[in-house]
């Protein structure tokens, strides 16, 4: 394994741990061009996004997108950014256009419900929630203190969704 690889991969652990700092020194001193590899970018893309930095997130997330237009997770990124920035119609555009990809996965369905709740559209929400709900029963508890879904909150507490 050679120094460059080691860091990739350290770097890729701290953000698992969520310690976005030490993943980004990790990365600083590998060579200009491994900043442009796709998993580099997705590790940096992360570290912005824990620090909340969603403007910078959202044009790295874009250019993962055009990059592996196939891949679902620079989509899911860059919707998540758009939400953050107050622009949660563009971020439901985001996942509408994103690839087929997207639909196994049910943090797809599951933001999708989200954003269409803090669009007002609830009827659309709840349909998108008890979707990701199927697909995985652990999204629920995640609902449950989640604040895009407040005005929903009876809704799924009396339907169990």
């Amino acid at each position: 394994m050679t120094e460059a690889e080691r860091r990739i991969i350290a770097a890729q652990g701290y953000v698992e741990l969520g310690l976005y700092e030490e993943a980004q020194a990790e990365l600083a001193p590998l060579p200009e061009e491994m900043h442009h590899r796709v998993d580099v970018i997705e590790i940096t893309l992360l570290c912005l996004m824990g620090a909340q930095r969603w403007a910078e997130a959202l044009a790295l997330a874009t250019k993962l997108c055009s990059e592996e237009p196939m891949e679902p997770g620079g989509f899911i990124h860059a919707a998540f950014c758009l939400h953050e920035l107050q622009r949660t119609a563009e971020a439901v555009d985001v996942l509408s256009r994103g690839p087929a990809t997207l639909r196994a996965k049910p943090v797809y369905y599951y933001n999708m419900g989200c954003y269409h709740a803090c669009l007002g559209l609830l009827d659309k929400s709840m349909i998108y929630l008890k979707r990701a709900f199927e697909m995985d029963g652990e999204l629920r508890q995640h609902a449950k203190k989640d604040r895009d879904l407040d005005c929903l909150r009876a809704q799924l507490e009396s339907h169990h969704a």
